[in-house]
C-alpha cells in the first residue's frame, strides 16, 4: 500500500507541476517557459532538495510514461487531416527526414567521440534524435541505457525547440512544409509542440517527420552501431 500511494504522490506531483507552468506559459509564451521544460526542471530542483533518488521517483513517473505510446499514436489525427499535402510533396518530405535522421545521428556519434565515452554511452545516445518511446528502446536493443536515452532526447528536443525558430528564420526556411519536417525530424515531441503554434500544416509535417523519424531510427540505429563497433 505504501509502494501504491508513493507512486501516486509522485504521478500527481509531475502532473500538477505541468499543468501549473503551462498557465505561465500560455500567459506569457515565454520560451523558457515551456511547460515542459520548466516542469522539468522544477521537478529536478525538488527532488534533489528532498533527496529523492531517481528510482523512488520513476514508481510513480513511470505511470506518466505509459501515456508516451498513445500520445504518440494520437499524432496520426493531424497526419490524416493533411494526407493530400503528405502525397503532394512526398519526396521532399521523405529526403528532408532521411537527411535530419542521418544528422541527428551523426551528430551524436561526433559527440560521443569528442568526449571519448564508452561503448555503452555511445549506444545510449546514438537514437538521441528520435521520439522518447523508441529511443529508450532502441537504447534497450542496443545495449545502451533506456532511461538516460531519454534524458539526451530531452537534451535534443529542448535544444531544437529554443533554437530551431531562429535556425529556420535565419535559414530563410519559411514554407509549412520545411519548418514541420525540422521541427519535427530534430526536435521530435518538442517541435511537434512548438510546431502546432505556428498552423496546423506545420503540426501535420512536424508529426509526420517525428514518426517516419521513429521508424527510420529504429531500422538505421542497429547498422549504425554495428558500423561503430566494428
Amino acid at each position: 500500500m505504501k509502494f501504491n500511494l508513493l507512486a501516486a504522490f509522485f504521478a500527481i506531483l509531475t502532473v500538477a507541476t505541468y499543468f501549473l507552468t503551462n498557465i505561465f506559459y500560455l500567459r506569457y509564451r515565454k520560451t523558457l517557459l515551456n511547460p515542459v521544460l520548466a516542469s522539468t526542471a522544477i521537478l529536478a530542483i525538488i527532488l534533489v532538495a528532498a533527496n529523492v533518488s531517481y528510482e523512488t521517483y520513476m514508481t510513480g513517473g513511470s505511470w506518466i510514461g505509459t501515456l508516451l505510446g498513445p500520445a504518440v499514436v494520437a499524432l496520426a489525427i493531424p497526419l490524416y487531416k493533411q494526407r493530400d499535402l503528405l502525397f503532394k510533396n512526398l519526396i521532399p518530405i521523405i529526403s528532408g527526414i532521411v537527411a535530419g535522421v542521418t544528422v541527428g545521428m551523426a551528430s551524436g556519434v561526433l559527440f560521443t567521440q569528442i568526449f571519448r565515452f564508452s561503448e555503452q554511452l555511445i549506444l545510449t545516445v546514438l537514437p538521441k534524435s528520435l521520439t522518447t518511446p523508441v529511443a529508450m528502446q532502441v537504447a534497450s536493443n542496443l545495449g545502451g541505457i533506456p532511461s538516460l536515452a531519454a534524458v539526451f532526447v530531452m537534451v535534443a528536443g529542448f535544444t531544437g525547440y529554443i533554437l530551431g525558430p531562429s535556425l529556420l528564420t535565419w535559414l530563410h526556411i519559411d514554407s509549412a512544409i520545411g519548418r514541420g519536417i525540422g521541427l519535427g525530424t530534430s526536435a521530435h515531441g518538442m517541435g511537434t509542440a512548438k510546431a502546432f503554434e505556428y498552423g496546423q500544416q506545420e503540426a501535420s509535417m512536424s508529426s509526420v517527420a517525428m514518426t517516419l523519424s521513429a521508424v527510420l531510427g529504429a531500422l538505421l540505429g542497429p547498422i549504425a552501431a554495428w558500423l561503430l563497433l566494428l
